[in-house]
């Protein structure tokens, strides 16, 4: 077991020889935080940044801009929809800090529209290079005889039988538009007679279609629709017309009378496709009379009107990154399976009771817990199964496992979220399997979310019964596994194990947990144990002791935890906060928040995993120091509206782990990091030549944890970074 260097003690160690833009200066003013809408906005903004990296492969910052894009659609679907509603029911509660709803959304889309023109200036940018790779999107510019030839065919016989033109008349009313629509709006005229075709782009049909030949020319459906107008509209001129896409209200809401989650989810999920419209996004100098007609046919006079130059739809370009140029892409990285498994000859349960187990996702396989719940279902000696489920995905082979399982007698119960955004209709898929393979299938509760991931395992030994645990901070979804990093943590203490029993059994029957020994969970004191852990450390800064909060989050919102931490700092506690996406904490203000420090990673990875150090009396990192995973972020609805976890990991391998491994090297990258100043602005880090430290490339490198340690007895090269003390 190796630590990965060492790390200044002082609060600001985050710094580490790096230079960057100096940070206005700091003024003591309220609000004391900031505004957890713009902060996400903020977090999408350093998501497009990684488009125009230059240090990623040109189709990965295709699929950046991408994301960027479907994070914004999902964005306006959900948090933008919530403030529109409060808006129309007269809401006049203040955000924490400080806004009304209408100066709220205001403030979105003044910092949404700069962000999608930031991202057409990106797109504009990689039209550029892409073309220079020999990859292209055509226009309406003429094209050579053979793809003029086979875009004509393709029309032809692939494309207008499914498209449907529709006229806008009394005769024919405005059609219905779904989610993430893209259509086209034209004015005809034949004669002395005008007319109004809508024509909708099938999401049935692939968004960019790709024109034979050796280089990557592609060209966008609505394109080759304009292109061929003549053919759909046959004796018409077309005299204007243009493109517009809308995003639908599409949050799921419980109400607290449904007498039936199942049924009552079925039926908002049809609801939920024909959600208000929220965002109606128009191509530039669309006609003021034909976005009027646009307006009243989706009765969308108070949704937000964007009118956005050039690609609409971004998320849709992820279609260009399907294209076979491993040149354009990230190298291919394989995660390793862990060699103590291997070992033990694939035995999870013999690896495990010899001792407790890390994976560290995706740089280790996701296949182990596959494994760990297919081994379970085979054993004839495994009398039962207890699951948590929040989000499987569309294939899942522990879905499989668990059906295998019951089909085989055992006692099986999966605990489904119906609640996990997105992902209600995929969970009511697998709800119905499983409980037609004979799984005991449990909705959890009707006003919480169960968030917490937990599987268990009871199997009959030579000395009675011995259960196994896996304890996850990510999902059971084998596609999210191998771009998310996440932590896996298997075991079979028995204390750990009651209490994982205890906390099923208040899921699956109300039954609340007594005399827990190891896990604290939500919504019964997991904030209650974090202000007591920050309680002590502040006791100790007071009592001169060394001090110190480590922190991995990918959001932090509650107002109750981040007072908490400007109390501790205030002391003198320093605390060092990884925090991925909204940060609503204002760091190094005098007198209230100096002493904190504050970054984001975003790279090819998503930093996903939860977990914090408390000092205890040390110097961190220290093997006395107090170390926990979770599956909880530090945001009001994970404390008081979903069941979570709070795990602390005493095994003194797997706390070294943590602590010396993936800890530091959270807190030391300086290539995929920003820091927040406290004006709200990220900056990112700037490595000194030779100092520069990448976390992703760092796991990809050295994928074991255990594995890590032992490559430094064995004297390979490790990354060699110096530090300075002090901001």
């Amino acid at each position: 077991m190796g630590k990965i260097d060492k790390i200044p003690s002082k609060p600001g160690k985050l710094m580490d020889n790096v230079s960057h833009a100096a940070a206005p200066e700091p003024q003591l003013a309220e609000p004391r935080l900031f505004n957890r809408e713009l902060s996400w906005l903020a977090f999408n903004q350093r998501v497009l940044e990684e488009a125009s990296n230059p240090k990623h492969p040109l189709l990965e910052r295709v699929r950046f801009l991408s994301i960027s894009a479907n994070n914004l659609d999902e964005f306006f679907m959900v948090r933008v929809a919530g403030l529109k509603a409060h808006q129309k029911l007269g809401v006049e509660e203040l955000s924490e800090d400080g806004l009304t709803v209408a100066q709220q959304l205001t403030a979105i889309v003044a910092v949404a529209d700069q962000l999608v023109t930031s991202q057409h200036d990106v797109w504009a940018e990689l039209q550029v290079l892409l073309a220079a790779a020999s990859m292209r999107v055509v226009g309406d510019e003429p094209l050579d005889e053979e793809a003029e030839a086979w875009l004509d065919q393709q029309f032809r016989e692939q494309i207008f039988p499914v498209l449907t033109p529709q006229a806008i008349d009394p005769a024919h009313p405005f059609p219905f538009i779904p989610n993430r629509g893209l259509s086209l709006i034209f004015e005809l005229k034949k004669g002395r007679n005008s007319v109004r075709e809508l024509i909708m782009a099938p999401s049935t049909l692939p968004r960019f279609i790709r024109i034979p030949g050796p280089t990557g020319r592609y060209i966008a459906l609505e394109t080759l629709i304009r292109r061929k107008t003549g053919y759909l509209f046959p004796k018409y001129d077309v005299l204007r017309g243009g493109a517009f896409r809308i995003i639908r209200d599409s949050d799921i809401e419980v109400e607290e009378e449904a007498e039936d989650l199942v049924r009552y989810f079925r039926t908002a999920i049809k609801r939920r496709r024909r959600g208000r419209v929220v965002r109606l996004e128009l191509e530039p100098g669309i006609e003021e009379e034909l976005e009027g007609v646009v307006l009243e046919g989706l009765n969308a006079h108070e949704s937000i009107i964007s009118e956005t130059r050039g690609f609409l739809g971004m998320i849709d370009l992820n279609q260009l990154v399907e294209e076979d140029r491993p040149d354009l892409k990230f190298p291919p990285f394989t995660p390793r399976f862990p060699e103590r498994i291997r070992e033990h000859g694939g035995d999870c349960f013999a690896a495990i009771r010899e001792k407790d187990l890390l994976v560290h996702h995706p740089y280790e396989s996701f296949e182990v817990v596959v494994a760990f719940i297919q081994q379970a279902a085979a054993d004839p000696d495994v009398i039962a199964i207890k699951q948590t489920l929040y989000r499987a995905g569309k294939q899942s082979a522990i879905m499989k496992a668990l059906i295998d399982a019951a089909e085989a007698g055992k006692s099986v119960t999966a605990v489904i979220e119906l609640k996990a955004r997105f992902d209600e209709e995929q969970n009511l898929v697998w709800a119905n399997a499983l409980e037609r393979a004979g799984v005991q299938v449990v909705y959890g509760f009707m006003e919480w979310k169960t968030h917490a991931k937990v599987s268990m395992v009871v199997r009959r030994e030579e000395k009675g019964y011995r259960t196994y645990c896996h304890f996850g901070t990510g999902n059971y979804h084998p596609v999210t596994a191998r771009i998310y990093t996440d932590l896996s943590y298997f075991t079979a203490n028995p204390v750990t194990g009651r209490d994982a029993a205890k906390l099923l059994n208040y899921i699956t029957g109300y039954l609340e947990p007594r005399n827990l020994k190891q896990l604290v969970i939500s919504p019964a004191g997991l904030r209650t144990e974090l202000i007591k852990l920050i309680d002590a450390e502040i006791a100790s800064a007071k009592a001169g002791k060394p001090s110190g909060v480590w922190s991995k989050l990918n959001s932090l919102v509650d107002p109750i935890i981040i007072e908490k931490l400007y109390e501790a700092s205030a002391a003198g506690v320093p605390i060092d906060l990884v925090v991925r996406g909204i940060c609503c904490l204002r760091p190094g203000v005098p007198g209230m928040s100096e002493n904190i420090y504050v970054k984001s990673i975003v790279g090819r990875f998503l930093e996903h995993a939860r977990m914090w150090a408390f000092a205890n009396g040390h110097e961190l990192p220290h093997a006395a120091a107090k170390v926990y995973i979770s599956s909880a972020d530090w945001m009001p609805r994970n404390f008081d509206r979903r069941i979570e976890y709070m795990l602390p990991i005493e095994n003194p391998t797997v706390h070294a782990q943590l602590i010396d491994q993936v800890m530091v090297a959270n807190l030391i990258d300086n290539e995929q990091s920003w820091r927040l100043n406290s004006d709200g602005t990220y900056a990112r880090l700037q490595p000194k030549p030779g100092q520069d430290f990448n976390l992703h490339d760092y796991f990809m490198s050295n994928p074991s944890l255990s594995g890590r340690g032992q490559a430094l007895k064995k004297g390979r090269k490790v990354p060699k970074l110096r530090f300075h003390r002090g901001r």
